[in-house]
């Protein structure tokens, strides 16, 4: 394994250091998002994207219709209520059993010291990997018109590196009001506005080798549709609060085109 210098670029971002730690989840506590640009050491950035290159051919492409809490449309709401407008998502997805053993991916995500890094960052007592073989982590592919539609997550946490920007197009797009998932509370009011075009959204500019920490799940959130022939590739690094939490079987069909 190689030493996490190598991978990360520890003069800029020490997250080996309780300090740095201390700073970040000031940060995300304050901003529910936070943002590590230059996160990635360049060689390993380099590295990174050839890979993503060479698996790109075997990526899975799928486009599904979902609401903004990312279920199907409800017969019993009516087709303008702001929970019930169906959005696109469309994309292709490397699962993680295709991603090489000695990947610089998996030996972030595997290290001990980026494990306690999230922790202590995220407020969380431990996090663990799936138990499933395919998504813990995952290239992410968005070619030209592709997009991803405006949603809340499910998950309470997101881990996302950039790899690559496209040319046009491909912006994250948030709001950081509208929704307080602890107190079950919906402000449809503010959400149709946004998805009318009514009120205006934050945009965050991620350039390659960023890290982005975002609590999804009251954040409504997208990607714009990529207008460029450059596509965007990300990666995510998914964890969970518990331990041997398999991604669903219809997610994994839906994703990647298998379960297993």
């Amino acid at each position: 394994m190689e030493a996490l210098n190598q991978i990360v670029n520890l003069n800029l971002h020490p997250i080996n250091k309780d300090v740095y730690i201390k700073s970040c989840n000031k940060e995300i506590l304050e901003k529910s998002s936070l943002q590590l640009d230059n996160f990635l050491d360049i060689k390993a950035l380099m590295k990174i994207q050839e890979e993503a290159k060479i698996l790109h051919n075997k990526a899975f492409y799928c486009s599904q219709g979902h609401t903004i809490l990312l279920n199907k449309k409800d017969n019993n709401l009516s087709n303008d209520d702001p929970c019930n407008i169906e959005m696109t998502s469309d994309k292709g997805c490397i699962p993680h059993d295709l991603i090489p053993n000695d990947s610089y991916l998996n030996q972030l995500y595997q290290s001990q010291e980026f494990i306690y890094f999230i922790e202590k960052t995220l407020d969380v007592p431990k996090i663990f990997s799936y138990r499933d073989k395919l998504s813990s982590i995952n290239y992410n592919y968005y070619e030209k018109n592709q997009q991803l539609g405006w949603h809340f997550d499910n998950a309470s946490f997101a881990i996302t590196l950039m790899i690559e920007n496209a040319d046009s197009g491909g912006i994250f797009e948030y709001i950081n009001k509208g929704r307080d998932y602890e107190k079950n509370y919906l402000n449809k009011k503010l959400i149709q506005d946004v998805l009318s075009g009514r009120y205006p959204v934050k945009k965050i500019a991620v350039k390659p080798g960023t890290l982005l920490l975002f609590y999804g799940r009251n954040y409504l959130h997208r990607v714009t549709p990529v207008t460029s022939n450059k596509g965007r590739i990300l990666v995510t690094l998914n964890y969970n609060l518990e331990e041997g939490i398999e991604l669903s079987e219809n997610a994994r069909k839906t994703f990647f085109g298998r379960v297993n």
